[in-house]
């Protein structure tokens, strides 16, 4: 019996990207993803360990996350590149957990979170994460990546401190009071093996800096018997053999207490895996389905607990590794999650050898590189609501809590919107001036050359909206060489939706295409103009009205003709002619 189409496409909708990739397989992707797969699980191996650590668990407990959750993830996953496993997004919430209510405490949690992505996933819910404004995103990711190098202070210097407090504050003065007590030794070996990764990342991007890290300080603990802290020394080593199920103790009394925190991983773990789907899209070209990959995500977090794993999500810089090494398919990251299966089986007693300075080393360049640091820039010239929505985020994340600091974060979006959309909002006279004054603006009678595709954007561009830009994203192959985006009719802008128009005028000049944008507003056309916006398109592509970008086309045309073959022309049309999907707007508004 054949299905019908429609079925067949919502039956597809719901397929993992491994089933979709392996109906056109081939030995060709095998190959690639088997170099892949084994680069990449060689690079989780320090991570998974470090992410553990930090957190307040044994080791073992990354690896096992990563091999459980990773190969769950990419198996059922909606992204043919994404990696998954433990990331330092969870370090401070799981640290929190433990130091709480328990390992048990954080088995619970874990599961309660992967519920409620399984959930978010099979209900198409998952999209509402890009209700979070990026301030608020930034802030927490700041925040988190200060505390994660904060608590590798201790292991980096060699401290002798028998314990470190878990607030912010107090932490730093511990470690300030304590720092005459650090090792020579073990700030050589850390200090050694920050430089091979700041080396390789310059010098050798081929060549992961974190294993050359790993490997040289391992050496140099078993050729030179160092007397210094390793995994050996404070956990006994990693366990030999498979992952055991383990069923975790279930409280009745904690269900209650770990509602939020499991609502904070949840979130955390659906932000993180999204945005690494993202980024995996934009390097491998290819598009993945936001609600299967979180159905993915959420029996990853049920399964890893109960072998006793961390949370797990999509891990960006591993993902990106594993496009960068070759990878082609969902391959790849199962074989990943093999490759350390593999370590622990037969090379786990060398684990024991590890300096605790060489991961906290490693852990230092994670915390950097996850902080976005480049974006604060960015936010500084955005308004002052969401510079405040930025700042409040980040210090809550520092010197309180994560959960606390989101719900704040996401509090003061609320108003920063409300006050936006308020903002856009006029009462004025239709006069003969602004009659005549509309007539540039209209695009009846205008004939719109065939090289030209316009879109509008109509309505306030704010956070949660960003996505609907994917209509030109996803047709660009297809588009001509010059795209005009209408602004007139956009009344309001966002520094999440500024961050989206640089992402899409990014992608069009890499496409070998030119935008144009005409006719913003008072408000937009301000926040552009502070946010330097010009520097992704050119301050002569920003132009008043769209007869103003119609001219401006012609200009463009004449300079790309001349640098093409003849022979290449293009129709001319009406405004009435344009397709639907241009979004070429038929109305007379001005």
């Amino acid at each position: 019996m054949t299905l019908a189409p429609e079925k067949q496409s919502r039956i597809a909708n719901w397929l993992p990207k491994s089933v979709l990739c392996l109906r056109s397989y081939s030995k060709r992707m095998f190959v690639g993803d088997l170099l892949a797969g084994i680069t990449v699980g060689l690079v989780a191996l320090p991570l998974a360990m470090a992410f553990a650590i930090a957190s307040g668990v044994p080791p073992q407990s990354g690896l096992y996350c990563a091999i459980v959750a990773g190969f769950t993830i990419s198996a059922l996953g909606g992204s043919s590149t994404q990696i998954g496993g433990p990331t330092g997004a969870f370090v401070v919430v799981v640290f929190g957990i433990v130091a709480r209510y328990g390992i048990d405490g954080l088995f619970m949690c874990t599961l309660l979170a992967g519920i409620l992505l399984l959930i978010l996933g099979a209900t198409g819910l998952g999209t509402a994460v890009k209700f979070i404004p990026r301030p608020v995103v930034v802030g927490f990711t700041n925040g988190i990546a200060v505390i994660i190098a904060s608590t590798q202070i201790k292991d980096f210097f060699g401290l002798k401190i028998d314990k470190v407090p878990g607030d912010f504050g107090s932490r730093i003065l511990t470690l300030a009071h304590n720092f005459s007590t650090f090792s020579p030794l073990e700030t050589a070996l850390g200090v050694g093996a920050l430089a091979l990764i700041v080396l390789c990342i310059a010098l050798v991007k081929r060549v992961p800096g974190y294993i050359v890290a790993l490997f040289v300080g391992n050496a140099a603990v078993v050729i030179f018997r160092l007397p210094v802290q390793t995994i050996g020394t404070r956990f006994g080593g990693i366990p030999s053999g498979f992952p055991h199920l383990m069923i975790p103790h279930f409280r009745v009394d904690l269900l209650r207490p770990l509602i939020s925190p499991a609502i904070t991983v949840a979130m955390l773990g659906a932000i993180e895996s999204l945005m690494s789907a993202v980024v995996s899209d934009r390097m491998s070209g290819d598009k993945h389905n936001p609600n299967v990959e979180l159905v993915a995500q959420g029996v990853a977090n049920i399964l890893s607990p109960l072998f006793g794993g961390l949370p797990a999500t999509g891990a960006i810089a591993r993902t990106a590794t594993n496009i960068r090494s070759g990878a082609k398919t969902p391959v790849a990251g199962m074989i990943h999650a093999l490759t350390l299966l593999a370590i622990i089986l037969f090379a786990a007693p060398l684990a024991r050898f590890i300096p605790l300075s060489v991961l906290a080393a490693i852990l230092l360049v994670v915390s950097y590189n996850m902080g976005e640091w480049r974006e604060i820039p960015e936010i500084f010239k955005q308004s002052p609501f969401e510079i405040a929505a930025w700042l409040v985020t980040f210090l809550l994340t520092v010197f309180a809590d994560l959960t606390v600091a989101v719900e704040a974060g996401m509090i003061l979006a609320v108003l920063v919107f409300i006050r936006k959309v308020t903002q856009t909002t006029t009462v004025s006279e239709v006069t003969a001036e602004y009659i005549r004054e509309g007539q540039v603006h209209i695009l009846q009678h205008k004939e719109i050359p065939g090289y030209v595709t316009i879109f509008r954007i109509h309505g306030p561009f704010l956070f949660g909206a960003t996505d609907k830009i994917e209509v030109i994203t996803n047709r660009l192959p297809d588009l001509p060489p010059i795209i005009i985006l209408r602004l007139r009719n956009m009344t309001a802008i966002d520094s999440t939706g500024l961050q989206a128009l640089e992402n899409l005028a990014d992608r069009i000049r890499e496409s070998g295409r030119q935008l144009i944008l005409c006719g913003a507003m008072e408000q937009p056309a301000r926040r552009m103009h502070e946010t330097e916006f010009h520097e992704h398109v050119g301050e002569q592509n920003i132009c008043r009205s769209v007869a103003e970008a119609l001219d401006r086309a012609k200009v463009l045309h004449a300079e790309i003709m001349k640098q093409r073959p003849p022979g290449i022309t293009y129709g001319n049309r009406r405004s009435g002619d344009l397709p639907p999907a241009a979004l070429a707007a038929s109305s007379t508004e001005s």
